[in-house]
């Protein structure tokens, strides 16, 4: 398929759309459940605790926390200069790099683990697959996974179809396309997929926020964003009148190893 010059400059603008709401993302985001990680630590065979982990389009380093957490050493790669802001005030100890998973600022088999936390859909695989094998350590891994909205939840396959009438898009194809095929269609890599389903509950104008600081919203005009949230607003609120969200998500894995050492 041919991407116009139009979805281009589109791609790229949402792509650079978060460093204007740096912090509204990092403060109302999900984070990622334990059970990931443990998925992780499951398919590569080793703890994340000593790792070197390269994590890229770190953001304001949501995911960066959770992997210091589990004791891993990070250093993050993040293109956005409000992004790399927002990740420098958050995490003062943890270094950040500009860069981009198409030319990693990174020396070559450096990490035993480079992972993408919703990120690896702004790069391009032919460019960002032997990226990631040129700086991965032989048998390191890849590790790309999304937070995607639990559709067999009524009233969030509610929420989508509205999004989507909203947005003329089809969301439910675009979570089925979280796949091998479409993550490396060179074939190169051979990933095994995990799906771990977790859930917050949140004040709505926390799940309203973490709806807004979406690059889809933040394209669009004030104004048009504004009239779709406060619909929103009115649709959630007849589901969860005391204003606390239940928001579920199926956390989309794919990991694949690089090739052991000859």
């Amino acid at each position: 398929m041919t991407t116009s010059r139009a979805d281009q400059v589109s791609h790229t603008a949402r792509a650079q759309s978060f460093n204007a709401v740096a912090a509204q993302y990092a403060d109302h985001r999900p984070t990622y459940p334990p059970a990931l990680f443990d998925a992780i630590e499951e398919l590569t065979g080793r703890p994340l605790a000593g790792s070197r982990v390269a994590d890229v389009g770190a953001g304001t380093g949501v995911a960066t926390a959770r992997l210091l957490e589990r004791g891993a050493h990070v250093v993050a790669v993040e293109p956005g200069e409000g992004m790399a802001a927002e990740f420098r005030r958050r995490l003062p100890g943890t270094p950040v790099v500009r860069g981009d998973g198409d030319a990693l600022p990174l020396a070559a088999q450096s990490a035993d683990l480079i992972t993408y936390a919703q990120s690896w859909h702004w790069t391009d695989p032919a460019r960002s697959v032997p990226e990631a094998l040129r700086v991965l350590r032989p048998g390191g891994a890849l590790a790309l996974w999304w937070n995607t909205s639990a559709l067999d939840v009524p009233w969030i396959a509610e929420a989508s179809a509205r999004a989507g009438r909203h947005f003329g898009r089809d969301f439910s194809r675009e979570q089925n396309d979280l796949d091998a095929t479409t993550a490396d269609p060179s074939g190169r890599l051979d990933f095994a997929r995990r799906t771990v389903r977790w859930s917050r509950r949140v004040p709505i104008d926390t799940h309203l926020a973490n709806l807004g600081s979406h690059s889809l919203f933040l394209v669009q005009s004030p104004d048009r964003t504004a009239a779709h949230l406060t619909e929103e607003r009115r649709h959630v609120l007849d589901v969860f009148p005391d204003g606390i969200v239940e928001e579920t998500y199926d956390v989309v894995l794919l990991l694949a190893s690089a090739p052991p050492a000859a």
